[in-house]
């Protein structure tokens, strides 16, 4: 008996030891694991249905919903230049489960009037980049034009002015520029609540062009109904090896590259965001998002958080440079 009583005294001590060591290990690496959530994510679309950040988000929802074995919800919350959908993450709880979708124009904000001069980059953390594309400058196809030049040409010679469709605050400071440096002094700016919106009046040539994202306009411009006229980047995009860039149309000022980019609410841990962008980087491997994704005139461009806010950074000053210019009304 005695020396059973010993043995166990021993024994317990050395059971303790390896349990503390087997919750040690398994802490760690639930430290080191990529996160995970454990239930639904919303990723919220700050523009209406139909447009390209909207096509974008669906693109990778799915893929990620299937990676992390939870539903991924895209949620259109349109209005206010993006701000209504943009503050629901910039007031939501910083764990993963929501996420927003934006685009350049969200630099703009703090400009816009009526908004108060709020900065939603201040209550964001820039996670990632999802894709890029050129911007690009669209006209109905019952003009009778076929290049940029021609298209400023009829609108300084027309009847009655021509109107350009904006969906957000980019769009409109673009319109601006383009009145005064084309010029087009009569240009009239018609304001949309989404690219979806601004095609549809586009194909019926209710407004005669708009800077969108290639996205949208891209279905359109293959059936004939709208003519995409220049694209906005460094070099003709992919998908549309035929139309120039506006540089090599004589306009070079008129260059921009739309950025698709998740956010998430300002004290997102690490953590959380290097398992999103892990995530992302495996959803974009997928060959239905890459087909989406490269369908659509974009290329997937997933990077990590520092890198995606020295781009936001970089967008920052070089737009607000461009509304000190061309300021809104």
């Amino acid at each position: 008996m005695p020396q059973l009583f010993k043995s166990n005294r021993t024994a317990v001590p050395a059971l303790l030891a390896g349990a503390a060591i087997f919750f040690i290990a398994n802490t760690a690496l639930a430290q080191t694991a990529p996160w995970q959530p454990d239930r639904p994510v919303s990723l919220i679309v700050p523009y209406a249905a139909g447009g390209g950040t909207d096509a974008t988000a669906r693109a990778v929802a799915k893929q990620l919903g299937v990676l992390w074995k939870q539903p991924v919800v895209v949620e259109n919350l349109p209005g206010a230049d993006g701000l209504i959908g943009t503050r629901r993450v910039m007031e939501a709880k910083p764990d993963g489960y929501t996420l927003l979708l934006q685009v350049p124009a969200i630099v703009l904000t703090k400009y816009t009037p009526g908004l108060k001069g709020i900065d939603p980059l201040s209550q964001l953390t820039p996670v990632t980049a999802v894709s890029q594309s050129p911007a690009a400058i669209v006209a109905s196809a019952k003009l009778p034009v076929k290049t940029l030049s021609e298209l400023f040409q009829y609108c300084q010679k027309a009847p009655k002015p021509c109107a350009i469709g904006s969906g957000e605050t980019l769009a409109k400071v673009s319109a601006k520029q383009i009145a005064a440096e084309v010029p087009l002094p009569g240009l009239i700016t018609v304001n949309y609540r989404g690219t979806g919106a601004i095609v549809t009046d586009m194909i019926a040539n209710n407004v005669n062009f708009a800077f969108t994202g290639i996205t949208a306009a891209l279905p359109h411009h293959k059936a004939g109904t709208l003519r995409i006229l220049a694209t906005q980047g460094r070099q003709r995009a992919a998908a549309l090896p035929d139309v120039p860039t506006t540089a090599e149309a004589g306009y070079p000022q008129f260059q921009s590259v739309t950025w698709f980019g998740l956010f998430a609410p300002k004290g997102t841990p690490v953590r959380i965001q290097q398992g999103i962008v892990a995530a992302l980087r495996e959803a974009v491997k997928d060959p239905d998002v890459r087909q989406t994704i490269a369908s659509s005139g974009a290329e997937p461009v997933v990077n990590d958080p520092a890198a995606f806010a020295a781009q936001v950074r970089e967008d920052s000053d070089r737009l607000g440079a461009l509304i000190r210019r061309y300021p809104l009304e």
